[in-house]
């Protein structure tokens, strides 16, 4: 639908509604122009055209094809997708109090579009009548699955449901979207609210000059000029909880962490509540039992049953090492002097001092080797001795924050793949973790023009300081390499339909690339190729990378059951068969019970009382993981097994770089995005069904 000279006129400059000619380097997004006033008069033409679009399809009369009517929707709403790739994006990334009111704000508005056409008979009735006579046309696989993913997108969206219960649908997804948007704000809001100012520099003692410097700044920036203030960022929060020697300072911080909106000002538990009982309505609404059953139905695993079961089977091998690693620690910190019981603010304190005195290794010996730069360097030399992809900055596209890095990416013909945006440092407006999202999807157009994808990384890593360059832990480092692989999922994509492409799979697959990407930290070949002191550029030593591999086993087993409580406290919540009970009305108390029982059985630590970490779980309230923080685990299974395909060609050809592995990982999961069922992809790159022996060798629990 072409946009009218008097819309233009109406609505000023805005560079929305010319984004089919910005004058920028592959029609990356115009930052340095888009101003936030401009969003949601796009973002209403952009419905408008959407629903305009769809009205076409259902309005057609020739008979509904492939063509007219998967395909036709499959591309429509082209400047609603552009608009929203930008915000939602940058409420991430780089919000502010405006860009939170118009999340807000758009929250019902995108929920009612998105309703408007899951619910539009006429157009369901095309794609079922296109859907019956799948086995009579002549698709290809991916257009034969994309017809199958969006007739079962629409039927599970109310599309067969009576008039009655559509309305029901309509009122209970509107709600949702409210409540996932506020979850996530009251959590990010309560982060940034907390501050603590050190008043007795003693108190720091055991921290680096660097982690002080950090908290020295965090004093200005928070007006209290020439203090020491905590917060709780990741660069703040992390080294105070492994390196502080104050035991008290170090509960505050931990407290403070795991309180954060468990009730005050922005209490999550009301919305908890009302949460998981809307997605129970949902899912009842549709005949299921629980919100798990109708949520895993496209997933790899299926059922809740399969979960469970998968759950139970790593808490069963993985408990009894957990259990003895804690008893580990607290004999060692009785030898330093400790009389009581560890707590879980001892944990990371006391973890560090003992792998250092096991492996003589510790972020303060390693950092010095990981300078950004170089990792930097590091990383994309590892997509070029894999993938062959060279990485070129451009600065003449343009970024959405000065700090931001933007590449162009070209494969080993010198063929343009990709834009990919680096953004490593925490500031204001931007939520805690990392993370990678597309701007743009890559997709094939009617004309046949192949429209390559824009990604971006979104990191919070140590910033440099005025003595010293921006120096990464070794877990900083693995994160870049966790991220960077879903990048490279993002921009290896070779799909047709935008809805199809790089990530675009089950939420138990998608982190296969990313957790596959992390292994070759470990490996001494891929850390010869960056690690150097970043003062005498000596590279990392032997001994150093020998006391790495021996330590990457170190925890394992907690490790493994932390994630594994975050996972039974996510089922927990959506395998209910009936609303969540709030005792005695105090929701507080019910939602703090109720996560503790969840996770009692893979607990071995103290339970802290007053602390619960789900009012500041985003993944599963406000972040697409409910009844999917499984997927983690799932993918771990599936990222050892598919590195011991490289290990074994390591062992037989002489490289952890091998090519014939490599071109076989991304012809067969990088490239293929959603296009096939993701079993049926790993079983042809693997040859056969995942093992879970590669991951208990790997964590150090089976020889």
């Amino acid at each position: 639908m072409a946009i009218t000279a008097l819309t233009l006129a109406a609505c000023g400059n805005n560079p929305f509604f010319n984004y089919k000619n910005w004058d920028t380097p592959h029609g990356a997004y115009p930052f340095d122009q888009i101003q936030t006033k401009h969003y949601m008069p796009a973002f209403e033409e952009g419905m408008k055209q959407g629903l305009a679009e769809i009205d076409a399809i259902v309005n057609n009369p020739e008979e509904p094809t492939f063509e007219n009517t998967i395909e036709a929707y499959a591309n429509s709403g082209e400047l609603l997708t552009v608009v929203a790739g930008c915000f939602y994006n940058l409420t991430h990334a780089e919000a502010n109090e405006e860009i939170q009111e118009l999340e807000l704000a758009l929250s019902p508005k995108m929920s009612e579009y998105s309703t408007a056409i899951r619910l539009n008979e006429g157009l369901f009735k095309r794609i079922q009548h296109v859907y019956d006579q799948r086995e009579s046309l002549d698709l290809r696989p991916d257009q034969r699955k994309l017809l199958e993913d969006i007739y079962e997108g629409f039927a599970e969206n109310g599309a067969n449901l009576n008039d009655e219960d559509k309305e029901t649908y309509r009122q209970l997804s509107l709600r949702l979207s409210e409540l996932t948007t506020a979850y996530g704000q009251n959590a990010l809001k309560a982060t940034n609210a907390w501050t603590y100012v050190v008043e007795d520099e003693a108190q720091l003692s055991g921290l680096n000059e660097d982690t002080k410097g950090i908290l020295l700044a965090n004093g200005k920036k928070y007006g209290h000029e020439g203090k020491y203030v905590l917060d709780l960022k990741p660069t703040t929060y992390i080294p105070v909880m492994q390196d502080c020697d104050s035991r008290e300072l170090r509960q505050v911080l931990y407290t403070a962490y795991n309180q954060r909106a468990l009730g005050g000002e922005f209490d999550n538990t009301s919305v908890i509540v009302e949460i998981v009982n809307t997605r129970l309505a949902l899912a009842q609404l549709f005949g299921k039992t629980t919100y798990a059953e109708k949520s895993l139905h496209k997933t790899c695993a299926e059922t809740q049953e399969t979960v469970m079961n998968f759950l139970d089977n790593l808490r069963d091998a993985y408990m009894p090492a957990a259990r003895q690693e804690v008893k580990e620690l607290q004999d060692y910190a009785a030898t330093l002097g400790f009389t009581g019981t560890i707590q879980p603010w001892d944990w990371s304190y006391y973890s560090k001092k003992l792998k250092d005195a096991k492996y003589s290794i510790s972020d303060d010996v390693l950092r010095p080797y990981f300078q950004l730069e170089n990792v930097i360097e590091g990383v994309f030399g590892l997509a070029e001795r894999l993938y062959g992809l060279r990485f070129v900055e451009n600065k003449d596209i343009p970024v959405y924050h000065p700090e931001v890095k933007a590449y162009e990416v070209f494969d080993a013909e010198g063929q343009f793949l990709a834009v990919y945006y680096a953004d490593f440092h925490p500031r204001d407006g931007k939520r805690a973790g990392a993370w990678m999202n597309g701007f743009q999807d890559q997709y094939v157009d009617v004309n046949g023009v192949d429209h390559r994808p824009h990604i971006v990384n979104v990191m919070n890593f140590t910033r440099s300081t005025e003595t010293k360059p921006a120096l990464l832990t070794y877990d900083e480092v693995e994160t870049y390499l966790h991220e960077f692989g879903h990048a490279l999922h993002g921009m290896l994509t070779r799909c047709h339909y935008a809805a199809q492409s790089g990530t675009a799979v089950p939420r138990d697959f998608v982190e296969l690339p990313s957790q596959f990407n992390e292994n070759f930290l470990g490996e001494k070949e891929f850390l010869d190729t960056f690690a150097k002191h970043y003062e005498t550029g000596e590279a990392l030593p032997q001994d150093l990378i020998d006391k790495i591999q021996r330590a990457n086993t170190y925890h394992a087993a907690y490790a493994c059951v932390r994630q594994l409580s975050f996972c039974y406290l996510d089922m927990a919540y959506h395998t209910l068969t009936a609303p969540f009970e709030v005792k005695d009305g105090d929701t507080l108390a019910s939602v703090v019970a109720f996560g503790n029982k969840a996770m009692d059985q893979v607990a071995v630590m103290p339970v802290v009382e007053g602390t619960q970490m789900e009012t500041a779980f985003t993944h599963i309230f406000s972040g697409g993981y409910s009844a999917g923080y499984y997927s983690y685990k799932w993918s771990e299974l599936l990222d050892a097994d598919a590195f011991s395909v490289f290990q074994a060609a390591q062992a037989e050809r002489g490289s952890i770089f091998d090519k014939q592995a490599a071109d076989a990982f991304r012809t067969n999961i990088l490239e293929k995005g959603g296009t096939e069922e993701p079993m049926v992809l790993y079983r042809r790159f693997r040859g056969g069904e995942p093992s879970i022996d590669a991951l208990l060798k790997r964590d150090g629990l089976k020889k």
